[in-house]
């Protein structure tokens, strides 16, 4: 029995109208402030965790091979007093290395808040604050915690004065403007506004945690748990912004 050439491309079709209503489906789902929330969350308990692990890991002391070869590499062959590159380079660093320093990231969170609340976003300027804060409290409380030493493979290239793990320049910078980041791009509609200022902010925190680990200040593993905590602390600012603009929303 021979089907007409319509009838042939019917299941064809039907399929592909399937799909694209699913698709749809999805898209639309995805969308929902609800599923954004729950992504996110899944976001903050996935960094929680990875933050868990690396303190799990540091605990039982299996990161100090890795950690110590990454700080070597680092350094000049043959002179672990001179770090790899030159001292212009050294002084960069140094400067960089501020960027994620308890004063000018208050400092940035101070004129953010300010700002914010100039342009009567008081929401923004709330949570601004609010995730800068919790960064820095959590830090500290995990320093004494895990009361991890410094690194004593190189001299320190920096003055310290706190326990190592996690890396409070790294927690600090990631919190701070990975949030900043995400309160700016709430203000835009625009995917490319949105993707500098998400740029900037990975790029402003990937430097900050090279220059702690190249000035031999901390290992490596602390600066990874640096960006987990940090970056937990900016996802749930997200979710707190949505959170608080949803109520003010409602009639």
């Amino acid at each position: 029995m021979r089907y007409g050439p319509g009838r042939a491309h019917q299941p064809r079709q039907l399929l592909t109208a399937t799909l694209r209503s699913l698709t749809l489906a999805l898209w639309r789902f995805a969308r929902r402030f609800e599923t954004r929330v729950l992504l996110l969350l899944a976001g903050v308990a996935g960094a929680l965790w990875s933050f868990l692990e690396i303190a799990g890991e540091v605990a039982e002391d299996e990161t100090s091979q890795v950690d110590s070869r990454i700080i070597l590499l680092l350094r000049e062959p043959g002179d672990l007093n001179d770090p790899i590159g030159s001292r212009s380079f050294e002084e960069a660093v140094r400067d960089v290395t501020a960027l994620g320093g308890t004063t000018l990231v208050v400092m940035v969170t101070l004129v953010a808040v300010l700002a914010f609340a100039a342009h009567r976003k008081f929401a923004h300027a709330a949570v601004m604050g609010a995730a800068v804060l919790a960064a820095w409290a959590s830090t500290d409380l995990t320093k004494l915690l895990y009361g991890r030493p410094r690194p004593d493979l190189v001299p320190h290239a920096s003055y310290v004065y706190s326990h190592s793990f996690p890396s409070g320049h790294s927690s600090l910078a990631a919190a701070a403007y990975l949030t900043l980041a995400v309160l700016a791009s709430s203000l835009t509609q625009r995917r490319s506004a949105k993707a500098l200022a998400y740029l900037m902010a990975v790029a402003v925190l990937m430097a900050v945690g090279f220059s702690r680990v190249y000035l031999g200040v901390h290992w490596p593993s602390d600066v990874l748990a640096g960006w987990c905590l940090g970056a937990a602390w900016a996802m749930a600012a997200w979710i707190a912004l949505r959170g608080l603009e949803a109520r003010v929303s409602k009639p």
